[in-house]
């Protein structure tokens, strides 16, 4: 019997929530898209650009944990978001996080199935994509647990694979490790042949939304909250440990690359991974690292269709769709926010398919300036947060989790969402997303005030 407006099941341990995380942010913006940012920002302006995003995701990441932790529920951001910014705002938050997710769930069903077709050639595209459609389904479909166990082993492959990359490339940096030619690496040509800022500083900066981009995923704590064993315990330390993992795994990795790939060989051609063990002479390489790959697209896909169906979820309890998407299994899971999740995933890749240079550009655009924008939205549901909690008397000593630094910490939070998003206007490619977006959220409000006005209507 499916069970509606129930509580999801609390299974998730602490291991299972900095792993889901991380296997969330871990994906194809480190493995392969961190090219294009050297080539943009140069060595040292990348450097110093996933700088400024490690800080930017622990400011943002702080005041989710202080929400989390006072109110943990399923959804979170957008829970807090209807809450202290508004009804009409939750919804936009949803929507938008739903979309992100939902998109990339497409893109990466595309993705493993032309990574398997370099090694089974005369096998299709859509016939590995199909299975893996099928898996990713089944590892959410089960229980949260199945998931979350699920989601765990995958992380540690890329894990161990982002670890093996920073010992090797530290060693070759140091020169311990000679490259494959019996040479030592270049280090100082590298960082600093091309001047500090090659592209100038600008690049730096209209560079961001791509770099804190590439941390996204991180807010999935908070998306967990409501099926989380010990919230009060488990969050903050995921958080903590997450985000600081992330930034040595991040930060490292792109010190490794800035310092051994020259600057104008960096680029989305080839994974910079693949560059640097290609120096060391690693055999097969390219399979390995497609191996890698693999499990970071799988793994991603899996957070993204489970974040993606806890937001319809959330939706559905809170009123704002239909009441029966809330309903779950005997196992807890929410199917019928499962299978809309999974077919909004199908119809982003059928887009992806007949309509690539025009619908798809757009969901993609949007869906990538989309996660910015719900940091905003967290900054500032944190700073209303603490103003009610005083109004009502209360004190800091009362919340189980803080975060340090209020007010300095979520103003700083805010503001630099914000400029990540407004930044854009900067750069010519990124330049678009903003002028699909601004009018994509515009339809989510006027769309929340009619879906509103015909609920009202209704009762009268």
């Amino acid at each position: 019997m499916s069970r509606q407006h129930t509580n999801l099941e609390r299974k998730m341990q602490a291991r299972h929530v900095q792993m889901i995380s991380m296997g969330g942010v871990i994906g194809t913006g480190l493995f392969l898209s961190s090219g294009y940012t050297i080539a943009q920002a140069g060595p040292l302006g990348t450097i110093l650009s996933y700088i400024i995003g490690a800080v930017l995701v622990y400011l943002v990441m702080v005041c989710l944990g202080e929400l989390a932790v006072a109110m943990p529920y399923t959804g979170a951001f957008h829970v807090y978001a209807k809450r202290y910014l508004g009804p009409a705002t939750g919804f936009v938050v949803a929507i938008l996080y739903w979309l992100t997710w939902t998109i990339a769930l497409g893109s990466e069903f595309t993705g493993t199935g032309l990574i398997m077709q370099q090694w089974f050639p005369q096998i299709p595209v859509w016939i590995w994509s199909t299975l893996f459609i099928i898996l990713i389904f089944g590892l959410n479909a089960f229980s949260v647990r199945i998931f979350a166990e699920g989601e765990f082993w995958l992380a540690v492959i890329k894990v161990i694979a982002i670890l093996t990359f920073i010992v090797l490339g530290t060693l070759a940096i140091v020169h311990l490790l000679p490259l494959k030619n019996g040479q030592t690496a270049h280090v100082t040509t590298n960082l600093f042949g091309h001047g500090l800022f090659p592209n100038g500083v600008s690049k730096v900066f209209s560079t961001m939304l791509t770099v804190t981009f590439a941390f996204s995923g991180t807010e999935l704590i908070g998306v967990t909250a409501g099926e989380t064993k010990d919230p009060a315990t488990t969050i903050p330390k995921a958080i903590h440990s997450t985000v600081w993992r992330l930034i040595i795994f991040f930060v490292g990795a792109i010190i490794v690359m800035a310092a051994l790939i020259p600057y104008k060989e960096a680029g989305v051609s080839t994974s910079p991974f693949v560059v640097v063990f290609r120096q060391l002479g690693i055999p097969y390489v390219a399979d390995i690292m497609n191996f890698v790959i693999l499990t970071a697209i799988i793994s991603t896909a899996n957070s993204g269709l489970y974040a993606s169906a806890r937001m319809l979820w959330s939706l559905s309890n809170e009123g704002l769709i239909s009441k029966k998407i809330a309903q779950t299994n005997a196992a807890g899971v929410p199917m019928r926010a499962l299978v809309w999740s999974m077919f909004g995933g199908l119809l982003a890749l059928l887009s992806s398919v007949i309509a690539a240079d025009t619908l798809y550009v757009v969901l993609v655009s949007i869906s990538g300036m989309a996660v910015m924008l719900v940091w905003v939205a967290i900054a500032a549901s944190a700073i209303k947060f603490r103003q009610q909690f005083f109004a009502q008397g209360h004190q800091v000593d009362e919340l189980a989790y803080h975060m340090p630094g209020y007010p300095v910490v979520p103003w700083l939070a805010l503001i630099g969402s914000s400029l990540s998003v407004l930044l854009t206007i900067f750069d010519a490619t990124q330049r678009v997303a903003l002028y699909y977006t601004v009018p994509f959220v515009i339809l989510c409000y006027l769309g929340y005030y009619l879906i509103s006005r015909h609920s009202v209507t209704n009762k009268l």
